[in-house]
């Protein structure tokens, strides 16, 4: 297949990572319907092959790779893959895939800390490192990479994700100045809040937790803060067409923030001070000190 350039017809083939939910199964459809080469990837053989049928089913064609985020050689031979199936190489790459990890700092095990940080930084990173040499040997090529709004605005109890959000966000601002001279494009886009099983897992999560802490109360008022926020979330086609557009224009912007909660979040995290922004996410989570737990204990025993 050769490359075009004539307007939206490039990029040709575009490799999507995390392409089985959310907003990787949404942007994967998207651009099949526009009528480009989407290879997604999936985790396992059962969901390549339901990625595959759901696509059919909707009169679309469309490639799946199983892959790893986690294990260097199952990424390295899905790009090999991938290879196999363009010209040498995707055209682009949508770098979505990644998992969600909620709870306390000092509450989580370090098996699952481990575990995000490799998926939402290492091995995303990855995956940008192995598609690289393609693009440059073009002397074109875009790289999409899924963040989230979470990176800018740090709350309390998932603080680890969004550690590992904002660690992705400063690479790929990196990764932006160190290609743009091999003519390869990279863009950060930041959703806000969208509903998908991204959020069942971080339910369970938060879920597991309860049952064994002695701060289950707190873990359980998170909980449901969070199913409310979920609740009242959107779906995943909004940053999908935002994520198909960046594709797509001649000069993309460095970074599209998707969503009114996530520039309304990023502009009062900029603006208020530290100590107003703790206040306010304390009070949200119901996260007291001490001492006001104490006056509150008192207060409810005194009206009883």
């Amino acid at each position: 297949m050769l490359e075009q350039t004539n307007g939206d017809a490039w990029p040709v083939s575009v490799l999507v990572t995390g392409a089985t939910s959310g907003i990787g199964l949404a942007t994967a459809l998207r651009l099949a319907r526009e009528g480009r080469q989407v290879i997604g990837t999936a985790r396992s053989k059962e969901k390549a092959d339901a990625l595959v049928r759901n696509a059919h089913a909707q009169g679309l064609a469309l490639d799946a790779v199983v892959m790893d985020l986690t294990d260097p050689a199952s990424c390295q031979e899905a790009v090999a893959r991938a290879a196999d199936l363009t010209d040498g190489g995707p055209h682009a790459l949508v770098a979505n895939a990644g998992m969600p990890l909620t709870g306390g700092i000092a509450d989580l095990p370090e098996d699952r800390i481990r575990e995000v940080l490799e998926v939402n930084v290492v091995g995303t990173l990855r995956m940008c490192t192995l598609v690289l040499p393609a693009m440059r040997r073009r002397g074109r090529g875009r790289i999409v990479i899924v963040s989230s709004a979470g990176a800018r605005i740090p709350s309390p109890m998932s603080g680890w994700y969004t550690a590992s959000k904002h660690a992705l966000s400063a690479a790929t601002h990196s990764l932006r100045m160190e290609t743009r001279r091999h003519g390869v494009r990279v863009v950060l886009v930041e959703p806000g809040t969208v509903a998908t099983p991204f959020w069942d897992r971080a339910q369970e999560d938060l879920s597991s937790l309860s049952a064994v802490l002695a701060d289950a109360d707190v873990h359980n008022r998170a909980a449901n803060l969070f199913s409310r926020i979920h609740q009242s979330a959107g779906g995943p086609q909004p940053v999908a067409r935002t994520i198909a557009k960046a594709l797509v224009v001649p000069r993309p912007r460095r970074r599209y923030t998707v969503g009114v909660d996530a520039h309304l979040g990023a502009a009062l995290q900029c603006a208020a001070p530290l100590w107003l922004s703790d206040h306010i996410k304390t009070r949200l989570f119901a996260l007291h000190t001490p001492a006001a737990a104490a006056r509150t204990r008192v207060g409810q025993a005194s009206g009883s």
